[in-house]
């Protein structure tokens, strides 16, 4: 059955599922469980078929009924990890599916021995020169037959992740995208694909079938480049067109939130995936990672043992048990279970990453810089790596360095405010202070996470006497403050209202100093300061009245971007 043609649009999800199901069987024969599993999910999604709308099996040619035996006897040793013992009954065999086989049992046993020598001989860090010795034969087989035009849409996709490991990408996409037109509903071609996609450029030049499956991939496309808003949009569209029930497209709507770090939403979602099926361990490591961050720890300890329960040797639980020891402060034991999953998928991202996060609790920094860069090995696209290596050279005091760290992941995460004020401290540690403004500013107009951006602004202002500036960074800092409704426990409020008193009064607008000073007295650390501006106030109008001009004319059109502010009642204020 030639699958290029299954192809639909969404408004007949009966042929969709037909297509499902027929992909499911062709995956299973040929071992593919994970691209079975895909489909499977999102099979289930759908609405049961009637029994005579099942498809029918494909049909076996005459070439497949000579080999039967023999795929037979192979496909048990290779579902035991036999690989060896597989590809040697299945040598000499003719049929398509007779040869994927017989050349992924080779490139597995390979990949296999490869991953034991590792285990074996390696700490967690050190790179090694272990390969798979398959690699080559197999690249030099599969060559001629692509060349001879003899090979169907999964030794295609075969060929291509040969090329991949052999780190030839762009060969490697041009036979991705061939397979993905031979056979686009096999998922495994789409996600190893999507692996070599760096950029928006790259993803719009590729010539892609036009299938329904397309739009999982550009929404997984979407997540993975960091444009969560036309990923979020994607999925709405795919839960619209009739796969609402699909637990697939809720995770990655949940990892789309989590990368935005809209945390509220992405936990909601994860509660929502964990009722619906609560044996699944896929992104159930993201999942710890948002409960981490809100520090919600009963939580995350029920999720470990739920996990360990279900399964203590999957990656994704040895991940949440690392944030686990984590949030407990435990780094070391957190390091240890990082490194577990790691042994257990020497390519799992998020573990190289949360290795780096506890070698610099450890302070650690060679170990930590390894980590992320095996991180950065792994996908080129982990702004939290170069983040982190970011923050590694900071605390080598290298500015050089972080700066090309932090431009790295604010490249990814272009508005992030986290990025920016990082990349801010960098300019200004190099005495590149209007790059540094910028930054800060940029941070305050995406939206500043960590409410930092104006303070910093403001202080930079101030060390370059650009007093009025700094006055208007220090309003709009308290006005922003204020205006969560909850205290920030780093929020230096007596630091701008210390400056403003003293800056109404060198300008002798005396009501607003005092209503500062008044202020001031609020806090512990400028109380005595606030005392002094008052007593100095008071003096003053002793002697002289002046009337009080427009406290909030613009203050000058100096660097900074100033905008017209609300006149701030500090009386509304409670400390």
């Amino acid at each position: 059955m030639k699958m290029a043609a299954l192809c639909s649009e969404f408004g007949d999800l009966v042929q969709i599922k037909k297509q499902l199901i027929s992909v499911i069987s062709l995956c299973k024969e040929r071992g593919l469980l994970h691209s079975a599993k895909w489909a499977s999910e999102l099979a289930f999604a759908l609405a049961p078929l009637p029994k005579d709308e099942l498809p029918p099996t494909s049909p076996l040619t005459e070439e497949d009924a000579q080999d039967l035996d023999a795929l037979t006897l192979a496909k048990s040793y290779f579902d035991l990890k036999e690989y060896d013992r597989a590809a040697y009954f299945l040598k000499g065999c003719r049929s398509q599916k007779a040869y994927f086989l017989y050349m992924y049992s080779r490139y597995l046993s390979g990949e296999k021995k490869k991953d034991d020598e590792t285990v074996d001989s390696l700490g967690p860090l050190e790179k090694g020169q272990v390969r798979n010795e398959a690699l080559r034969e197999l690249r030099v087989e599969l060559s001629k037959k692509h060349t001879a035009g003899e090979l169907d849409g999964f030794t295609l996709y075969l060929y291509g992740v040969v090329l991949r490991k052999l780190d030839l990408p762009k060969e490697a996409v041009d036979v991705f995208v061939e397979g993905i037109h031979a056979l686009p509903l096999h998922w495994g071609a789409w996600l190893e694909l999507s692996n070599l996609v760096t950029n928006i450029e790259m993803l719009k030049s590729l010539s892609l079938p036009d299938c329904w499956i397309k739009d999982f991939f550009m929404a997984h496309m979407y997540t993975e480049l960091q444009m969560i808003k036309e990923a979020l949009q994607k999925y709405q569209n795919l839960i619209e067109a009739g796969f609402s029930k699909s637990t697939y497209i809720i995770s990655q709507i949940a990892v789309a939130y989590h990368n935005i770090r809209d945390i509220d939403q992405a936990l909601a979602l994860f509660n929502e995936l964990r009722e619906q099926d609560p044996y699944r361990i896929d992104n159930m490591d993201t999942f710890s990672n948002l409960l981490y961050v809100k520090s919600m720890k009963p939580e995350l300890s029920y999720l470990a043992h739920n996990l360990v329960e279900i399964d203590k040797y999957r990656v994704e639980t040895c991940c949440v048990i690392g944030n686990y020891y984590s949030l407990r402060s435990q780094h070391e034991k957190a390091a240890l279970y990082f490194q577990r999953a790691l042994k257990l998928n020497p390519r799992c991202l998020g573990a190289w990453t949360l290795m780096g996060h506890e070698y610099m609790e450890m302070k650690n920094t060679s170990a930590a810089i390894q980590a992320y860069r095996h991180a950065i090995e792994v996908n080129k696209r982990d702004y939290r790596a170069w983040y982190g290596l970011g923050q590694t050279y900071e605390i080598l005091k290298m500015p050089f360095y972080c700066l090309y760290y932090y431009r790295k992941a604010h490249q990814l995460r272009p508005n992030d405010s986290r990025m920016l004020v990082a990349l801010g401290e960098s300019y200004e540690k190099l005495s590149q202070q209007a790059e540094a403004k910028k930054c800060y500013w940029r941070a305050y107009s995406v939206g500043d996470v960590e409410k930092m951006a104006l303070l910093k602004l403001a202080k930079l202002h101030e060390q370059l006497n650009e007093s009025d500036d700094a006055a208007q960074c220090y309003m709009l800092y308290i006005q922003d403050i204020f205006s969560c409704g909850e205290q920030l426990e780093h929020a230096e409020v007596s630091t701008a209202l210390r400056y403003l008193g003293q800056y109404y009064f060198k300008n002798k607008l005396y009501d607003e100093a005092s209503l500062c000073a008044q202020r001031c007295c609020d806090y512990n650390d400028a109380r005595e300061e606030g005392k002094a501006l008052l007593r100095q106030i008071s003096q003053v109008r002793d002697q002289i009245e002046t009337p009080s001009a427009d406290l909030f004319a613009p203050l000058s059109n100096n660097n900074t971007p100033v905008r017209r502010v609300s006149p701030l009642n500090l009386i509304s204020f409670t400390p």
